[in-house]
């Protein structure tokens, strides 16, 4: 990681794709682009094919003339290497280079990501017109950044991939002793004597032995942060300075472990699509962006949103200009440094025609392209937000989840007690319950700096490595608050449970030893002795040095405890072994706040429908304020309202769907009540 990513302004735009269009629509886009304010887009995501139409023999005119454009506008641009698609005449040269799935199908061209990430001719295409790309445009005073490639995740199972997975594990273990240890080759007679007999977890009979599986995964991210490592040198070997990134990409798959991608990167960017049209899509917002702040460490960039659409499951719903906006400035509060989209102008014809855009078919008379102007001026105008604290966290929290993506991985392998514990589900509801509590969130890394943290969540980790363990250990012991989910801490880095009773790697540190797993049928339900209400999971177990906090009232564990407390010192562990139904999570983790004298951003908008976040600046903190709710709120405090342009003491009034960003006076105080 370089500096902050600290541009004079907000950026503004999104995926430019003018080699889809007649050169006459170009200058319509410059106009259009003009009057929504625009200031930034990203060019030559897929344009391989026009680029270089032949091996090795690349035609730049058109790239130069839109870059001439852009410039006569003053919009800057992201320039990005087109690897994400491969041509046809690349996949009918090197029929090799194509992806295989498991089941042993190669895959052929026909959509984008048709490329094997091992292929050493792909790989060598690649640099060629990265190195072509930076040579000719690397110096460019509009250039804002490099963006390499395009939402990384093509698995391939090939014979590259084989050749470079057991390469890899050549380096992670030395030899095959330990491979066979780590992999527990004994069941089912898969020791493993020479090298050459191990393959990528390919389609089998029956179960994939899962450390197999986890490595392999752990291999797929480390090779394509190699591959992206390539295009970054060749950048910068032609003495190209402005910021390199690569757009990660969420919600529902995961191929990347982030930590170690964000320790290469100069600037953290991501592609971010709502998953539901309903209310819970505003958490989502605070979700995708709290994880990428946290693993930029700092200011990030939106890359891609939805200008209008929202995918929920096979129906597209369409997403209102007002929430839109709202949408940007959540991110924006969160640390983003602008808001992007794809794209720009919807597609006439393609594979992906009904994606939304900036422009929309129907084009700029449209409530679309209306949304899009009054978003640019606004983002104008909220610019000095861009700059942020000479030291310390751009948002500051006082709450962390833990993130692992390897725990993810390890929630896939297929035959666990129940395989709808998901990773990505259980990180989102801890997330969701802290965002219904008001509160600023951080996601951390293991061995992370998380001694200012008065609470840190583990939600759900399998798998854990002795520094993990040790951490954790270290946290508690220093006077920490860890609350630790189900499941968590039953096995080792490689899969393997430890014996003795679970959660045998923190038995320990929590206090408790389970010995039986009882998942709950689809629907059924138990109660607490607090109240709450499980779903999902249960455990049976017995407190052997931690406090009962709840028990179970009802079936074979009447009696039993469900969730436990250990104190050591100052801090103390907390276990939840039941599966806590979303509304009695939420009052859990209200409870642990308060607890630990965590206060909401604004304690008097929790459950009026106003979310508050607090972003800090060079010279002022700003307070973003955007009502989801029904009915309006006056919002009063010591500051300036940028949106409105005008104090705050005497109080704005928010309508639903409204928004607001005050610049604070030192040491405001809010008040919310009915406007």
């Amino acid at each position: 990681m370089t500096a902050p990513f600290a541009p004079a302004r907000l950026l503004f735009g999104g995926d430019y794709n003018p080699e889809q269009w007649p050169r006459d629509v170009w200058d319509e886009d410059m106009a259009l682009m003009r009057r929504a304010g625009v200031n930034t887009v990203t060019i030559g995501v897929f344009s391989w094919a026009a680029l270089e139409p032949r091996e090795g023999e690349f035609e730049p005119g058109w790239l130069d003339d839109v870059v001439a454009l852009l410039d006569a506008q003053e919009i800057g641009f992201f320039l990005a290497t087109p690897t994400a698609s491969p041509p046809p005449w690349f996949t009918k040269a090197h029929p090799d280079a194509l992806p295989v799935r498991p089941d042993g199908t190669q895959l052929w061209h026909g959509s984008r990501d048709t490329y094997a990430i091992s292929a050493p001719a792909y790989r060598e295409a690649a640099r060629r017109v990265a190195r072509f790309l930076a040579e000719r445009y690397g110096s460019h005073p509009r250039l804002r950044g490099w963006h390499v490639h395009n939402e990384y995740g093509t698995v391939d199972h090939g014979p590259h991939a084989a050749a470079a997975f057991r390469r890899w594990l050549r380096a992670r273990y030395g030899s095959l002793a330990a491979l066979n240890d780590a992999w527990y080759t004994a069941f089912w007679s898969q020791r493993y004597d020479d090298w050459d007999e191990i393959v990528p977890p390919r389609a089998t009979q029956y179960l994939h032995n899962p450390a197999q599986v986890v490595d392999f995964k752990r291999f797929c991210s480390a090779e394509m942060l190699a591959a992206y490592t390539e295009q970054r040198d060749e950048i910068r070997a032609t003495g190209s300075s402005a910021p390199v990134t690569t757009n990660f990409m969420l919600p529902t798959w995961n191929h990347l472990d982030q930590w170690e991608w964000s320790d290469e990167l100069d600037l953290v960017s991501v592609d971010h699509y709502l998953d539901t049209p309903g209310p819970d899509g505003e958490a989502h917002v605070a979700y995708g962006a709290d994880l990428t702040r946290s693993w930029g460490e700092g200011p990030w960039l939106l890359m891609e949103q939805s200008a209008a659409g929202i995918r929920d499951g096979r129906r597209q719903a369409f997403k209102d200009p007002d929430r839109m906006i709202r949408n940007s400035l959540g991110y924006v509060a969160r640390g983003s440094q602008g808001a992007l989209f794809f794209q720009w102008r919807a597609s006439a014809g393609g594979s992906e025609t009904w994606h939304s855009a900036m422009v929309p078919h129907s084009g700029p008379e449209s409530r679309t392209y209306e949304g899009v102007v009054e978003l640019g001026t606004l983002l104008d105008r909220l610019q000095e937000v861009a700059a942020p604290p000479a030291e310390g966290p751009v948002v500051a929290a006082d709450v962390a989840v833990l993130w692992d993506a390897a725990g993810w991985w390890s929630l896939e392998t297929p035959h666990l007690p129940n395989d709808d514990l998901d990773y990505a589900t259980e990180a989102r509801a801890t997330h969701r319950a802290l965002w219904r509590a008001g509160v600023a969130v951080d996601f951390v890394r293991s061995g992370a700096d998380v001694a200012r943290y008065r609470v840190l969540f583990v939600p759900t980790l399998m798998a854990l490595d002795d520094a993990m363990v040790a951490w954790l250990t270290r946290y508690v012991e220093d006077g920490g608050h860890l609350v630790v989910g189900r499941f968590t801490g039953v096995a080792d880095e490689h899969e393997r449970v430890v014996p003795g009773g679970y959660p045998g790697r923190l038995r320990d540190l929590l206090g408790v030893r389970v010995t039986e797993h009882l998942p709950l049928a689809p629907g059924d339900t138990q109660e607490l002795s607090d109240g709450s209400v499980v779903g999902q999971w249960t455990e049976r177990m017995e407190a052997t040095g931690a406090k009962v906090v709840a028990h179970y009232t009802e079936g074979p564990l009447a009696g039993s405890p469900a969730v436990t407390r250990r104190t050591v010192g100052d801090g103390a562990a907390v276990y939840v072994s039941a599966g806590l139904v979303q509304e009695s999570w939420d009052a859990f983790v209200a409870t642990v706040l308060a607890e630990r004298a965590v206060r909401a951003v604004v304690p008097e908008a929790v459950g009026t429908g106003l979310e508050a976040v607090r972003r800090r600046g060079a010279e002022a903190t700003y307070l973003f304020l955007l009502h989801h709710g029904e009915r309006p709120l006056r919002v009063a405090g010591a500051g300036h309202d940028l949106v409105s342009d005008g104090p705050a003491e005497d109080g704005i009034v928010i309508a639903p769907g409204g928004y607001a960003v005050v610049r604070e006076a030192p040491g405001a105080t809010w008040s919310v009540t009915p406007a």
